[in-house]
């Protein structure tokens, strides 16, 4: 199976002034095209040759989870943005960020809170667990939620590539940026 690039779902200026044009170029152009053909390297004659994204991260291990990995979560992450969203979840999704955190703005401190505490790169990920509980956590380098059983909802990719050029070495202010982009319908879909 030859993995492919994935189509972004809006122009690579629509994000602006939140995430530039360079940055998706960057980001999205050259770090996730990077992933994709590494990662199309790497699989050729081995057990992972002709299985799913979801399946590589849950098995392999070194460079073609460290590649596949990134494929799926950059992937995600693209998805998760529109340049006309909603600006917080509606229905059940606002509902259990409620009950889970008391309110939509303190699960957003809380987020912001483990995406800026981070060390070093990784994804700051909201997540649900079999049981359909919510939590926030943490996945440093290629770390993916998949990988213990948690279904992803929405994500942050904080390592530097995903923000220097606009934001330099102000990973918070970058977070903060994210908020007014993130397509909380999708999110809600995908609760």
């Amino acid at each position: 199976m030859t993995h492919k690039m994935p189509e972004l779902p809006y122009a690579k200026d629509a994000l602006e002034p939140h995430i530039s044009r360079e940055t998706i170029e960057y980001h999205y152009g050259k770090h996730l095209q990077a992933y994709v053909d590494n990662l199309n390297k790497l699989i050729p004659g081995t057990e992972y040759e002709d299985v799913s994204l979801e399946e590589i991260i849950r098995r392999a291990e070194g460079p073609i989870f460290n590649n596949g990995a990134q494929v799926w979560n950059h992937t995600f992450y693209f998805n998760t943005f529109s340049p006309k969203p909603q600006e917080k979840p509606e229905g059940k999704l606002l509902d259990a960020l409620e009950k889970k955190y008391g309110s939509f703005d303190s699960f957003k401190a809380e987020f912001e809170k483990k995406a800026t505490g981070l060390f070093g790169s990784g994804w700051t990920w909201l997540v649900k667990d079999a049981s359909g509980a919510l939590d926030i956590v943490n996945e440093s380098n290629a770390g993916n939620p998949i990988r213990n059983g948690r279904t992803p909802l929405m994500v942050m990719d904080v390592w530097e590539h995903a923000y220097y050029i606009d934001y330099r070495n102000r990973r918070a202010d970058s977070v903060k940026a994210t908020w007014h982009v993130i397509d909380w319908k999708k999110v809600g879909e995908r609760f």
